[in-house]
């Protein structure tokens, strides 16, 4: 059986994070934004340590497994 937990946490948080998709934080203007569609590197760094740290609970502290077949 194939556990696809962890790809399908991966993929959702990615959507979910990606910056000036969704939200950027911080963003250019404001501290944050919504649907922009840009970025820079320090919203990058952020995303990127909040994709982190979602992950490592979601799949480590919490252990989410979804089995199939």
């Amino acid at each position: 059986m194939a556990d696809w937990g962890p790809v399908v946490i991966a993929v959702v948080l990615f959507v979910l994070l990606s910056p000036g998709l969704l939200f950027q934080l911080p963003g250019n203007n404001r501290a944050i934004q919504f649907a922009n569609f840009q970025t820079s590197g320090l919203s990058i760094l952020i995303h990127t340590i909040l994709f982190f740290g979602l992950i490592t609970i979601f799949l480590i502290a919490i252990g989410v497994h979804i089995y199939t077949g």
